[in-house]
């Protein structure tokens, strides 16, 4: 096992994307008997949380997109009451409205002890951590998160900001000792390289948010370099772009949304964070759900042949490649215009 305080070694990252191999083609075993709550949505443990949280997850971002807010709100509420109860969200989605309808869905549904909440923190430092995590309580209209992670990890000497003193790891130690927050994780899209360091770091993460695709194993690939880590040290894995973002290799028919979806499912994740923001969309992506099956290795091994012509130079994963994901306090924060 990779000592948590200790920087992790290219053999450690060889011998992890070993593993994960394996880890892969026992997914189908791992997860087979799996519970599914009241809505028919399968559950997975947090990684050593004690917690299951539903293997689908509404993505807040997505959620808020719906146009009168009632039909976001419905869409939030009726999400819930299907069994996706992990619910996903950041302070700077849509400048706070995100956040804000969730919160308001949850109130009026009063469905708030029905949900696993995460949202995310946006600041590196103490101070502007502190200042996050009072607007996303108020505006989520809740006393405490169930999970709070550092946003968009994407550039180099994040983590070191993240641990540096006054940073934002020493304020979110507090919250979590004054019940604020329950359990701490990171998030990032950018390169597994920096997702090493963060893990690197001398913190018992509860969880690590990662863009896994079918693209993934052959370009900067989190599926291989980090996704095992985390297995073998207990370590809730969110997934997240199951699509590639855009959802272009979709569109230009290399895949069905039914095929990468159910890539990743099968994969030994706690959850998959899906940009759902439709009812169709939720209904769609629910029928994927209830009725996954994981795929065998063989099955998994031949959807990542048939798009490996299209998958090295990360065409369809642009968010490891440009900032056009990045956010912009996230820009701001490294002087990016």
């Amino acid at each position: 096992m990779i000592d948590p305080n200790s920087n992790p070694t290219r053999r450690d990252v060889l011998q992890a994307g070993a593993t994960g191999i394996v880890a892969a083609s026992l997914a189908g075993g791992a997860h087979a008997a799996q519970d599914v709550n009241s809505g028919g949505v399968p559950l997975r443990p947090l990684g050593k949380t004690g917690e299951k949280v539903s293997l689908l997850c509404l993505g807040g971002f997505h959620a808020s997109v719906p146009e009168p807010e009632k039909e976001s709100l419905r869409l939030i509420q009726r999400a819930v009451d299907e069994g996706v109860t992990f619910l996903d969200n950041a302070w700077d989605y849509k400048d706070g409205v995100a956040e804000e309808r969730m919160g308001k869905a949850l109130a009026e549904g009063k469905l708030r002890d029905k949900v696993f909440l995460m949202t995310k923190c946006c600041g590196r430092t103490a101070k502007d951590a502190r200042s996050n995590l009072e607007d996303s309580l108020r505006r989520l209209q809740t006393d405490h998160l169930d999970l709070w992670q550092f946003h968009e990890i994407n550039y180099d000497n994040d983590p070191d900001l993240i641990f540096a003193a006054g940073g934002a790891l020493e304020f979110a130690l507090k919250a979590k000792e004054q019940g604020k927050v329950r359990f701490i994780g990171f998030t990032g899209h950018k390169h597994p390289e920096i997702h090493l360091k963060m893990l690197g770091k001398p913190y018992d993460w509860a969880t690590v948010q990662m863009p896994l695709n079918v693209m993934d194993g052959q370009f900067r690939s989190f599926q291989h370099q980090i996704l095992p880590m985390l297995n073998k040290r207990g370590i809730g894995a969110i997934g997240m772009k199951s699509l590639g973002g855009t959802g272009d290799i979709i569109k230009a028919g290399h895949l069905t949304a039914e095929e990468a979806l159910r890539y990743v499912l099968s994969l030994p994740i706690s959850t998959l964070v899906s940009g759902i923001d439709s009812e169709a969309v939720l209904e769609q992506n629910l029928k994927i759900v209830r009725s996954h099956k994981p795929m065998a290795r063989d099955e998994m091994a031949s959807l990542e042949t048939k798009i490996a012509a299209v998958s090295a130079d990360g065409r369809f994963e642009r968010f490891k490649t440009t900032q056009m994901f990045d956010g912009a306090v996230h820009q701001k924060q490294h002087g990016f215009a």
